[in-house]
Parts: C-alpha cells; structure tokens; sequence
C-alpha cells in the first residue's frame, strides 16, 4: 500500500470511534429530514393544503426545533455528567472515582504546572487564567453548545408555535411567551427525563454488568464494589 493510502488507513483506525458515531448522526439526521417530510406532507395533504419540498421543510421552524431540542438535552446530559463526576461518587461503577477522591484533584495528579510531562499540552504548563480556563475546558464547551441549543430551539420552538397559533387565528405569544409555556417545558422537560434515566441507568447497570472490552465496563472477572476500574 503506498504512503498516502495506509496514512488515509491509519486515521481512519484511529479515529474509527468518533467516524462511525459521526456517520450515525449523518445517517440519523437524513433519516428524520426524509421522514419529517413525508409526514409533513401526509398531513398537508389529508388538510388539502399543497405539499413542501425536502428543501423546504429542512429550513423550516418545525424542523429546526426538533433538531436543536434533542442536541440540547444531549449537551446538558454531558455537561451534568462531567460536573457531577467531579464531586460525586458512585461505589463499583468504573465511570467513578473511588470514594474519598471527591473534588478537582492536585496539581500533581493534574499534571498542570511544574508537574507536567514533556508532551502536556501547552496550556497545562502554564499557570493563571490560561491552566484554569483550559482545565475546565471541555465543560465550558459543552455548556456553550447547550446554551446555543437551547437558544436554537426557543427561537425555533416559538416561530414553529406561533406559526399553529395564527392557523387557528390565535395571536402570537412572541419569545418570551413561548418560552415560558407549558408547551415549551413539556418538550424540554420530555427530552430531559430520558436523558437522565439513561445516565442514571448507565451508571446502576455498569457495577453489576460486564461488557467484555469496552473501557465503558469493568474487566468481566472485576468485583463489583470495584470502583474505577476499565476493561
């Protein structure tokens, strides 16, 4: 194989993890575009109203808030979980730290500052406002992506509501209506408890269950007051 190819071969491998989930999403968005339409238009059609094109239910409110509503309570199930295993313990779950380790941890265990290795990133050897924004990093990111998601889907979530409130001749309620509805938290509200139970579910099921390989499981022979443990 020449140089170029087996490079191409190698990131692939490396990265198998992250493409194959990227690919779902990809197939898993065209799926919901392509049976949001027809469904749409079933609809349209049994209301004698003319049908849409793909193009145009895809840029429409009603598509986008379904989108962004299922990204944000994604986000925030992440952004909770990375907060939460910080300060909270869960005894013989390999997604846990042992108890009594409760908190950020020191520098050392860190590796930030004086007690960083040679290949640490750049922003982990340094200290001040640079080691602490970068040491809460991959929080603030998920946290930004929520927010945004959640924006998303109230602008999207009102224009969608208020576009059905002047079919039935109704007035529109405007953002802050909307966003302040029983029907804007009951969609949210809907995402979020399933996100949770299946954390929640996650967390119970992997002290007690096994999946023979994966880093998300403890190794099968592993006790299950074992805590912190990878297979």
């Amino acid at each position: 194989m020449t140089a170029p190819g087996r490079r191409f071969r190698d990131a692939v491998r490396s990265n198998g993890l992250f493409l194959f989930f990227i690919a779902l999403f990809a197939a898993a968005l065209v799926g919901q575009a392509l049976s949001g339409v027809a469904a749409e238009n079933a609809q349209r059609v049994a209301e004698n109203l003319p049908e849409v094109s793909l193009a145009a239910y895809v840029t429409s409110s009603a598509f986008g808030v379904d989108v962004a509503e299922n990204w944000q309570s994604e986000y925030l199930q992440f952004l909770l979980y990375i907060w939460a295993t910080v300060w909270l313990v869960q005894r013989g779950s390999p997604e846990s730290k042992e108890p009594g380790q409760e908190g950020r941890e020191s520098d050392e265990e860190q590796k930030i500052g004086a007690f960083a290795d040679a290949d640490s990133p750049r922003w982990a050897r340094m200290r001040g406002v640079r080691s602490a924004v970068y040491g809460r990093s991959l929080g603030l990111v998920m946290g930004l992506i929520f927010g945004a998601s959640w924006l998303a889907q109230s602008i999207a979530g009102r224009s969608a509501f208020d576009e059905e409130r002047l079919e039935q001749l109704q007035d529109p309620v405007g953002w802050w209506g909307y966003v302040t509805s029983p029907e804007f938290w009951n969609r949210t509200f809907q995402n979020w408890q399933s996100e949770f139970l299946a954390v929640a579910s996650m967390v119970a099921l992997s002290i007690y269950l096994r999946q023979r390989g994966s880093p998300e499981s403890k190794p099968v022979g592993s006790a299950h007051t074992d805590t912190g443990v990878e297979g």
